[in-house]
């Protein structure tokens, strides 16, 4: 029994994650957004699939507002929003 066990050997040093939280939005710069998908949510019995435009619209606030690092660039397929980002193209006239 002779092992010590010496925990300041090594400093442990946190990291955040590299998906799924991201800072608080203290200066309200997407509270519009944010509002309007929990209004969504509400209307549609909290049917998150129902909200998806709302959702990307509120990711995209996040990651325009770069100053304030509420969250990084992204592309959005990358964020599950492929198939609304394929309607969205389509939808769009052709000159």
């Amino acid at each position: 029994m002779s092992t010590a066990m010496n925990f300041s050997s090594k400093s442990f040093k946190p990291r955040p994650p590299d998906k799924g939280a991201f800072p608080l939005d203290h200066f309200g710069e997407c509270s519009a957004f944010k509002e309007r998908f929990m209004q969504c949510l509400r209307d549609s019995g909290y049917e998150s699939s129902a909200c998806r435009q709302r959702a990307m619209a509120y990711l995209e606030c996040r990651m325009e507002r770069q100053a304030g690092q509420l969250m990084a660039n992204e592309p959005l397929e990358k964020l599950g929003f492929k198939d609304l980002i394929d309607e969205k193209s389509e939808a769009k006239p052709e000159k």
